[in-house]
Order: structure tokens, then sequence, then C-alpha cells
């Protein structure tokens, strides 16, 4: 995983369980694909019936964007994710995941 420094700042801020700095938006990318993850709990470390665990190709990660800016596109929480979609929405930690061919 790469990231830009407002990225950073944001992925510190979820590690440490607070609340990223507005108005910092950042960019990562992992291109070889991520591990799976719940699309709803940002804190899940395994699936179970109700946290929606989603399995995730090559992707570049919008971070730290306002909530209208995610307002655009799909925030299910059983996303396709052959398409961009919003992952942990509603939540501080919402960002857009885009996949990459």
């Amino acid at each position: 995983m790469c990231m830009d420094a407002n990225a950073m700042q944001w992925a510190n801020a979820w590690i440490s369980h607070k609340t990223p700095a507005a108005g910092k938006v950042g960019f990562m990318y992992m291109l070889a694909g991520g591990t799976d993850a719940s699309n709803t709990d940002p804190y899940a470390t395994a699936p179970t019936t109700s946290n929606h665990w989603v399995k995730t190709g090559p992707h570049v990660m919008v971070v730290g964007g306002d909530a209208a800016f995610y307002d655009s596109y799909p925030k299910s929480p059983d996303p396709d994710t052959t398409q961009p979609y919003v992952m942990w929405a509603g939540t501080p930690y919402q960002h857009l995941m885009a996949p990459v061919r």
C-alpha cells in the first residue's frame, strides 16, 4: 500500500480510533489488492453474518473528502467491488474505493 501525507494522517487516525482531520483529502493505492475486510465495520477482524465482508482486488482510495463527495457513489453494505463504491459509509472513515484493472 502506498499513500500521500494526507492519507497517512487519515490512516493514523483510523488506526488510533480518532477522527481524521477535516479538509485533508488523501490518495492511496493497493495495486496488489487488499486483504479482505468488513465494508461496514472499520475495526472488524474477521467475517461475521452481519459485517458485510468484501474481497477487493487492485484499487485506489480517496480518503478525507467532504461527505457530499461520497454521496455521488454507491454506499451499499454489499457493494459491487468491480465498480467504485464507498467503504465504511456513514463513519468518520468512509472513503472511496475504485477498482483498477
